[in-house]
């Protein structure tokens, strides 16, 4: 901020405009890379630095949220008529639980592999206390995904076209396999993480950022770890693909997709452009 405000003091001398005017095109100009870059550094650090018990029942809090997207999902899926566009409209869906957990301030592992790396990469925290927090929220989103997997096959809770249609997801989630779902997972972690990246400058046009961006990973079928855990955990509880599909078909994969998704192409490069300047 210094830095900003000695540049635009030297702006003003020898100006055409206006001191007001100067400072109202400061204003309207668009955030930089640095501002974005520390305003997620110190939201990183401020996580890094929280007690363990407080992230996990964040994260705990954040995997029984996103299977809200799921649900959305599949009761859109079910009602709309089996048309060519049904699955575009329904993705819309998808998006309800990524606006939750991110307007309500929860962690979500695929968020974090740009938030938490940060410090890191600028030197303030270590790799070995970023993987304890990734430990920390990955394990306590995974166990709300299954919290909420297994409550919505307690009967009578559910339409059974709902219940049905959300089955589909997660078999549809295995489906690809183990490569095909690791890149499709890169893609989705690179999508999450640049969400993150844009969400300082994004401003009123929060939701729609988060929406634009959730939907494109549904309607691309792209692998979300978190979101498509609580897909294919509850197709593995009602017995339409087996338990070992949905560790090493769909989990396994999509960890590892999403991770490099969004450490190497968000994290690493956009760090990279500001690294001289922070």
């Amino acid at each position: 901020m210094a830095d900003r405000e000695q540049m635009i003091r030297k702006e003003k001398q020898g100006s055409p405009l206006s001191n007001r005017e100067i400072e109202e095109a400061d204003e309207r100009s668009s955030t930089s890379a640095k501002v974005v870059h520390e305003a997620i550094r110190l939201e990183g650090t401020e996580e890094l630095e929280r007690h363990s018990s407080s992230v996990a029942w964040s994260g705990l809090a954040a995997g029984l949220t996103i299977g809200t997207s799921m649900l959305g999902q599949g009761v859109l899926m079910a009602a709309l008529p089996d048309t060519p566009w049904r699955p575009l409209v329904a993705a819309f869906g998808y998006a309800l639980g990524f606006i939750f957990v991110t307007m309500g301030r929860q962690q979500l592992f695929t968020e974090t592999t740009l938030t938490a790396m940060l410090p890191a990469l600028h030197g303030s925290h270590s790799l070995s206390a970023v993987g304890r927090y990734w430990a920390v929220v990955f394990a306590a989103n995974i166990l709300g995904t299954t919290l909420f997997a297994a409550a919505m096959t307690m009967p009578h809770l559910l339409k059974p076209e709902y219940l049905q249609s959300m089955t589909d997801l997660g078999v549809k989630a295995v489906e690809p396999g183990f490569v095909a779902v690791l890149a499709k997972a890169i893609v989705a972690g690179w999508l999450i993480a640049l969400m993150v990246w844009l969400m300082p400058a994004a401003g009123a046009a929060r939701i729609l950022v988060i929406v634009a961006v959730t939907w494109l990973i549904s309607a691309g079928e792209f692998s979300h770890v978190i979101a498509g855990s609580a897909e294919t955990a509850l197709a593995a509880m009602r017995g339409a693909i087996g338990r070992s599909d949905y560790a090493m078909r769909f989990l396994i994969p999509a960890f590892l997709g999403n991770s490099i998704g969004g450490v190497v192409f968000v994290a690493l490069l956009n760090h990279a452009q500001v690294r001289k300047e922070v």
